[in-house]
């Protein structure tokens, strides 16, 4: 219970980056409040995604050398700035301003955050203390949906920025105080010029792949190919590079992380498409929906529980194996939801797909963890926060162009719009369900 108790801060800080879910209830009141055509808003995403995935690894790097409680709690005071300022933003243009704002506050929290919470336990539970972060996570996903409902009713949409400021501002006097992890040796340097190629490596590639296929992604592809090209170079060369890169020589480690990349890709094709499955076909209203939605990251919050309380007796590997079958399991039915689908099986399927991908992370991230330096926390639970995020941006962009396509090629055969619905959305789930079935093979080898 002391060691809960120790973690509590951390993950109350935590939650304001996965409350962010919140902010998909609040597109309407946005497009409304500031004239906008239902495309623009993306843009909303785009730039609060391109900051924070862009950035972690060098903010994980940062915390290495500085301290991960001090930087995260400098993440806490600055992302209640930034939504501040998204509470008072006047216009559009300042909106996706302070949406960068809050991106750099979201790196600053969630690049430290799982370093942080395994620094206050003893070695021995660090599965443990991943799980209860893993946990704490899930939950705010879960939560975001139906507290940004409430929130937007009672004060519009700023209230899905308003209502994280108290808890930004609570979990930093929790954790003022907080000791740093003791220092073994002279503090290491910072590479600021690998920092600045890598993030522009990461923020041109995500862009690429968000812009895809659009004339632009291939010079954004180049660019991001480019200075990935210049950060290699630059890693060999400099005292301490922001990340060992001899670790992806090492066997099963850069097919573990592609690994999770795969999983978070098709995982993310329940809040990017379940939505309107439930609103069209199962005709819910808004309250209904989310609440069924809130059905996959309630089943992240048991699997992150379950691998916790499995870690020591079943292999990390075990735990992968187990966590990609039961992802495989909750989506691939998906692919033929008709219009006689009950809303309770379809709820039932996001819970089994969320405890396999809350499974899944567990055990991919405390390998991960295992494999790298322990003062290399920070760049470790950067890592595995930037592949889910190349699995999410690559889902948001790929998945869209293949409902896109399947449902406007249906329509062009003269099929009536629910079934050409119905086909685009059993096209996407089919390529959702199979990749972690293709991810097995990767993760059944051996362990690194």
């Amino acid at each position: 219970m002391a060691g809960l108790a120790r973690l509590a801060p951390v993950a109350l800080g935590t939650m304001i980056v996965p409350l962010d879910s919140s902010v998909n209830v609040a597109f309407p009141a946005i497009a409304a409040a500031f004239h906008l055509a239902v495309p623009e808003i993306q843009w909303v995403v785009i730039g609060y995604v391109l900051t924070y995935g862009s950035l972690m690894l060098a903010v994980g790097r940062l915390g290495d050398i500085f301290g991960h409680a001090r930087v995260f709690r400098f993440g806490l005071a600055w992302s209640a700035v930034a939504f501040v300022a998204l509470c008072l933003a006047p216009d559009y243009g300042t909106l996706l301003a302070a949406r960068v704002l809050q991106g750099i506050g979201a790196a600053l929290v969630i690049g430290c955050g799982p370093a942080l919470a395994t620094g206050l336990f003893p070695e021995a539970l660090r599965a443990r203390a991943l799980a209860a972060y893993g946990a704490a996570f899930a939950a705010g996903a879960a939560l975001g949906p139906l507290l940004g409902g409430a929130m937007v009713g009672a004060f519009g949409w700023q209230g899905v920025y308003g209502m994280r400021v108290p808890i930004a501002l609570a979990a930093l006097m929790l954790l003022r105080g907080a000791p740093e992890a003791p220092r073994n040796g002279p503090r290491e340097p910072f590479d600021l010029p690998g920092a600045v190629l890598l993030t522009t490596a990461i923020a041109a590639i995500l862009f690429a792949v968000n812009r895809a296929p659009q004339g632009i992604a291939a010079a954004l592809a180049l660019t991001g190919a480019a200075a990935l090209a210049g950060f290699v170079w630059r890693s060999g060369r400099a005292a301490r590079p922001i990340m060992d890169l001899s670790l992806f020589r090492r066997p099963g480690f850069a097919a573990l992380n592609f690994g999770n990349t795969l999983v978070n890709f098709a995982s993310f094709a329940v809040m990017l498409l379940g939505p309107f499955w439930l609103a069209r076909i199962a005709g819910l209203a808004a309250i209904p929906l989310g609440l069924v939605l809130a059905a996959a990251p309630a089943g992240g919050v048991l699997g992150a529980w379950l691998g916790g309380r499995l870690a020591g007796v079943l292999a990390a590997r075990s735990m992968l194996l187990a966590g990609t079958a039961l992802v495989a399991a909750g989506l691939l039915p998906l692919a033929w939801a008709g219009a006689g689908m009950p809303v309770g099986w379809f709820a039932a399927l996001l819970a089994l797909q969320g405890v396999g991908l809350g499974l899944f992370n567990l055990a991919y991230t405390d390998i991960v963890t295992a494999v790298m330096r322990r003062e290399d926390r920070g760049v470790a639970g950067s890592l595995t926060m930037l592949t889910r995020t190349l699995g999410v941006v690559g889902a948001a962009s790929l998945l869209t162009l293949l409902f896109g396509a399947t449902e406007a090629a249906a329509l062009a055969a003269g099929r009536p719009a629910q079934e050409a619905f119905l086909a685009a959305f059993g096209s996407a789930f089919m390529l959702a369900g199979l990749l972690p079935l293709l991810v097995l093979p990767l993760v059944a080898r051996r362990a690194p």
